[in-house]
């Protein structure tokens, strides 16, 4: 029999919210677990005290850490600053045992946390949204895609004529648009695996539109096994109906197993959901298959629900609509993010027509491959591209090859316990695209690189302690061949976290912008 430790069973919360009414804020004391500096925290103590609620704030960070979220709520007039206090640095059993409901920060574990154990009843900004909210609602989850297929699905039904929302885990609360929604206004939800765990239980979410992207190993360093992170992840579809839609991936991708032998996780949620399966795919799917894909072209193909085809296939025959062509962004696994949003759209009744025009228009967004600066030295053009979001080394590894030309690739930073090898791999296939200079930023992450680095034989520019540091020595590399001519694309894609040096992936992204704007003026 073996020794090892049971993993913990997932926690569930009770069926229904704390609050059956809006009405029943008022009067409440409420703890809100985790300020923080997103806008997440901040946007649940202004939704409590316009409700009435007295609210105590407490988190790990201290003031001068928050000093900028707390300027912000204190310099409001129109809150009722009577009714908030903090509690910062440090967190206090009795602002937990106290109070009638704490309001969770989804970074924090439930599992052996003793403030959390002493609470009376536990609800996160998104449940209640969820319970609050009559607007319909599509939920997108996975580990990488994810923010880039809610904003391009965003963009495509806002440019339709839709009053649409985007909120959750791409740091917009959707407490902030919760009196703008009703029956007519979608809501489109970015969740992580851990907004979803504070889901388990309380039949809040029920997507109209499910939407599961690519699943690589992710957080093992937060969860105790892979099988346990996308436990995680199927609760997005725990609840849906027949009527409503999953949308998974049809791929095969021996990678994401994380030691399950799984080759498919799209397979299992498939298998296990209550909704209508539709699948996306990189090639052809069957005839037998409804969803969409990719062709030779680069063009999307959809094979909607029959009764969804457009009357321009239904007329000639066909049982597909072309529904992509001439997509700006780079990169094929940012295209099928479009590609996915193209599929929501003809779900939601957008013509093909329509759809082909509005998401050929869309650049993409911020920290994703994201285009930003330009800059001359002699005859040489130097584009830069910030993909600081990319936080894990597959979607690091794909950054390399967006372009179809070699790159000058900017990498590394904190290990957050993945297997950093699809990095090296990729820079030693001979069939990929090869950087032509790679440039890695100090971390635990880097560390196990340059061990993947070393045994390849592959060749790097340094490691450097700062983004100050590797770009002041990418300029010099640059100016040092004077005489070069044509055009470089440098692209920053850490594929892993910088616990330390940045606040988050974003803060990270916007210091780099910063930093080369300033250098490369």
């Amino acid at each position: 029999m073996s020794d090892e430790p049971l993993p913990p069973v997932p926690h569930t919360y009770p069926a229904g919210c704390f609050f059956p009414t809006l009405a029943d804020i008022k009067g409440k004391h409420v703890t809100v677990m985790g300020l923080g500096l997103n806008g997440g925290g901040e946007a649940t103590v202004r939704f409590l005290l316009r409700h009435g609620a007295l609210v105590t704030v407490t988190d790990m960070k201290t003031a001068d850490e928050l000093a900028a979220t707390v300027a912000s709520l204190q310099q409001d007039p129109s809150l009722p600053h009577e009714n908030l206090r903090y509690v910062l640095g440090e967190h206090r059993a009795e602002d937990f045992a106290n109070a009638d409901c704490v309001i969770k920060n989804p970074g924090v574990k439930y599992d052996g946390n003793p403030y959390l154990a002493a609470a009376r009843a536990i609800e996160t900004d998104i449940s209640l949204f969820l319970h609050f909210t009559r607007a319909p609602i599509i939920a997108v989850t996975g580990s990488k895609g994810k923010s880039s297929t809610v904003s391009a699905i965003h963009y495509g039904l806002c440019q339709a004529g839709f009053t649409a929302f985007l909120g959750g885990n791409i740091t917009v609360s959707p407490l902030t648009f919760l009196d703008q929604t009703d029956e007519s206004t979608p809501v489109i939800l970015e969740l992580s695996s851990w907004q979803l765990a504070d889901l388990r239980g309380r039949k809040a979410l029920k997507p109209k539109i499910a939407l599961i992207t690519k699943i690589i190993p992710d957080h093992q360093n937060f969860y105790h096994s892979m099988l346990a992170y996308v436990a995680d992840k199927k609760l997005i579809y725990a609840d849906q109906r027949k009527s409503d839609y999953t949308i998974v991936d049809f791929d095969d991708d021996p990678a994401a197993d994380g030691g399950t032998l799984i080759t498919n996780w799209g397979n299992v949620f498939a298998a296990e959901t209550k909704a209508t399966v539709l699948r996306y795919s990189k090639k052809p799917l069957p005839p037998s298959v409804r969803g969409i894909w990719q062709d030779a072209k680069g063009t999307g193909i959809c094979r909607p629900p029959a009764a969804l085809l457009s009357e321009s296939a239904r007329t000639r025959g066909k049982d597909t609509d072309t529904v992509l062509r001439n997509i700006a962004v780079p990169g094929k696994h940012m295209r099928l993010n479009v590609l996915n949003a193209a599929l929501v759209m003809e779900l939601m009744g957008v013509a093909p027509e329509k759809t082909i025009d509005i998401l050929g228009r869309w650049n993409g967004i911020e920290h994703r491959l994201e285009f930003f600066h330009t800059w001359q030295s002699g005859n040489l053009t130097v584009r830069f591209y910030n993909d600081s979001a990319a936080t894990v080394p597959e979607a690091a590894a794909e950054s390399t090859q967006a372009f179809g030309e070699p790159v000058i690739f900017l990498t590394g930073g904190t290990d957050k316990g993945l297997d950093l090898s699809p990095i090296a791999q990729t820079l030693a296939n001979p069939l990929a695209i090869q950087p032509s200079a790679t440039y890695l930023l100090a971390g635990t992450a880097t560390d196990k690189m340059l061990a993947d680095f070393a045994a390849r034989g592959i060749r790097h520019n340094g490691v450097y302690q700062s983004i100050d540091d590797m770009l002041a020595r990418l300029k010099a590399d640059i100016e040092a061949h004077k005489g070069a001519r044509g055009s470089k694309v440098v692209v920053f894609s850490p594929g892993a976290t910088s616990f330390g040096m940045f606040q988050n992936e974003f803060d990270r992204g916007r210091q780099f912008k910063e930093k080369v704007r300033s250098l490369f003026a």
